[in-house]
């Protein structure tokens, strides 16, 4: 019996035997190369149950995978999901209230082009009304 790089032990010959099992175990013992905003953009909830089902499938019958161990990985599962769902929803917030910032600069520079041409009208006004007087 062998020990794949996850820890797991599989006898030699299913490997031989099933070549999906092994495929599935060399793509999930490849580093996997994570992008996107949060890092996570290659790892989901699909790629989490294939582990686990994985997992599962390959423990050792007389030495099964701890209850606890396991409730412990769906808790960290979940934790990092709704990490991931607050941070996307921050990042949206950000770039709302950047617009937001834009928007009210540029409301206030009209708003000060607007009082300079008043201003300047109004003392044009006055220049016209002293230059009538004689």
């Amino acid at each position: 019996m062998s020990t794949t790089p996850i820890g797991l032990p599989i006898a030699n010959s299913n490997r031989a035997e099933n070549p999906a099992l092994q495929e599935t175990l060399d793509r999930l013992n490849t580093p996997s190369v994570l992008s996107g905003e949060g890092g996570l953009g290659s790892l989901g909830q699909a790629d989490f149950l294939r582990l686990l089902t994985t997992q599962l499938a390959n423990q050792d019958p007389l030495n099964p995978t701890d209850n606890e161990e396991m409730l412990a990985q769906l808790a960290q599962f979940s934790q990092l999901e709704a990490a991931t769902a607050s941070s996307t929803s921050l990042d949206r917030i950000s770039e709302q209230l950047d617009a937001l910032a834009l928007a009210q600069e540029a409301a206030a520079s009209a708003a000060q082009s607007a009082a300079n041409a008043a201003v300047r009208a109004a003392e044009a006004a006055e220049r016209a009304v002293n230059a009538q007087q004689p």
